[in-house]
């Protein structure tokens, strides 16, 4: 059945990030109704071992419309790229729009070669937003027809993430939930209901995971309640409840996250598997790294692993100029074979669809955090969890409690005051001036103040330290501050 949603992408020039969220929910209950009587074809046939590559795309909103920092418009890092070529890399600025673009070509070509080609994107809202304001509906375009052509989207999966590309340790959690609904809404605008409704799988900006037990339960505890169903994770940010490390990172396990004061939320995770070196996913590393392996027992039934990488879908050599030509080779090969790409979706429907259950997936929870359920137990509160974390963050230095992340040693939280601060500043006022006052989602100044406080949360005016980065955070709060205080 076809799921109808027929909103603008853009309102008053802001992204349409609110307002039509019971269209959305709507969508997911409608697609979980037909799931439930949907047949399958006979599990995993002839699959000895699989793998599945995502490629995540991002590009932040900076004010560079103009030469002075306080009134220069938001345009997309990579307009000013493109419009100003001749300084340090950004004479790679057309090539990352290709890269933006070209899985709109390279899948309609296999499957009218008669190949079987998988690939999950995640583009980020702010992404999306500046290639639209920056005139590149070719990009937009070629990307809804592999989303809503019935022609090559199996061959598609979508992955949600948070509209700014925020970070979830440091990201306060009603704003991390906003980024979340903020996406699958701009999403469904672009693409329309039947597309949204296939969104089930999330991948977290820089894949940072909070490992703090009650920030860990309200991130999971998000995700289930926007009707997501598993979650890509690193290898090195969760652990078995006794403390080491995944048993079999290549089936999938239960992200299990309890908070202090014992709730428990739990969702599917998928495990990524190696660092972040872009040249993994640009070789197709994970399908030949999949040939080796072959099925493997979970709750007393032969199943064949899944290998699954992301990488940044445009940064470095490799991935601009090697993929393409490797990522057509490798389909070629693997299609019809033992071992064959799937996306995690069909992968988990297939795996469901022999009788496992996920009580029968083994268990994981975020890293540190077997060191803190030592000390104490679900249900005696934050005040001693907070005694704990700070006993143990006096015994090792090297231990805290903003999460893992793929580069595993940044902590996205210290040494980014300039930001953090104003940021939080802007988090604070949105909470109070619209959200404790109920606000309406639809209201444009409700979403204007959204807007400027989801992309005042990109992470990369934190990663990339001090300096013009962080002089872009800091005044982007400054705006999102302004606005609310002003408007609302």
């Amino acid at each position: 059945m076809a799921i109808d949603i027929r909103i603008p992408d853009e309102v008053d020039g802001v992204p349409n990030i609110s307002g039509s969220e019971d269209l959305i929910d709507a969508a997911l209950r409608e697609a979980d109704a037909s799931a439930s009587g949907r047949a399958l074809p006979a599990p995993f046939e002839g699959v000895q071992s699989a793998f599945a590559i995502a490629l995540h795309m991002h590009q932040p909103l900076i004010p560079a419309g103009g030469g002075d920092l306080r009134t220069a418009a938001l345009i997309s890092n990579l307009q000013h790229m493109m419009e100003n070529q001749g300084i340090g890399d950004n004479h790679n600025a057309p090539a990352f729009l290709w890269c933006y673009q070209r899985m709109g070509e390279l899948i309609p070509q296999l499957i009218h070669e008669g190949h079987s080609p998988r690939v999950m994107l995640e583009y980020s809202g702010v992404l999306l937003h500046g290639l639209r304001r920056m005139g590149a509906a070719d990009v937009i375009d070629a990307l809804r027809m592999i989303t809503c052509d019935p022609r090559y989207r199996d061959a598609v999966e979508w992955l949600g993430c948070p509209w700014g590309h925020a970070v979830a340790p440091s990201t306060p959690v009603q704003d991390y939930r906003l980024h979340v609904r903020a996406w699958q809404h701009h999403f469904a605008a672009l693409f329309g209901g039947d597309a949204i409704a296939r969104v089930r799988g999330f991948s977290p900006s820089e894949m940072a995971v909070p490992n703090h037990p009650d920030v860990a339960y309200e991130f999971v505890r998000t995700l289930r309640d926007c009707g997501y169903r598993w979650v890509l994770v690193q290898e090195h940010t969760v652990e078995r409840p006794n403390g080491q490390g995944p048993a079999d990172r290549h089936l999938p396990h239960l992200l299990a996250c309890t908070s202090s004061t014992g709730e428990r939320a739990s969702i599917v995770a998928v495990i990524k598997t190696q660092g972040s070196d872009t040249k993994l996913v640009a070789q197709m590393q994970p399908y030949y790294e999949a040939k080796g392996l072959s099925r493997r027992e979970l709750a007393g039934r032969g199943l064949p692993p899944l290998v699954t990488q992301i990488a940044d879908g445009e940064n470095g050599g490799v991935m601009m100029n090697e993929f393409p030509p490797k990522y057509l080779e490798v389909m070629r090969e693997c299609s019809g074979s033992p071992t064959p790409a799937m996306n995690v979706g069909e992968y988990l429907d297939q795996l469901f669809a022999t009788g496992v259950t996920e009580a029968d997936l083994p268990v994981v929870q975020p890293i540190l955090q077997h060191r803190i359920w030592q000390r104490m137990s679900p249900g005696d509160g934050p005040d001693r969890m907070g005694a704990v974390v700070e006993e143990l963050g006096r015994e090792d230095g090297g231990l805290h409690m903003e999460g893992g992340s793929w580069t595993n040693n940044i902590s996205w939280v210290r040494g980014y005051d300039r930001v953090l601060i104003p940021m939080e500043r802007a988090s604070a006022l949105f909470s109070e001036m619209v959200l404790a006052r109920e606000v309406r989602s639809d209201d444009p100044r409700y979403r204007n103040a959204l807007f400027h406080l989801l992309v005042a949360e990109t992470s990369c005016y934190r990663y990339w330290g001090e300096g013009l980065w962080t002089d872009y955070g800091a005044e982007i709060s400054r705006r999102a501050t302004e606005i609310i205080s002003h408007d609302l």
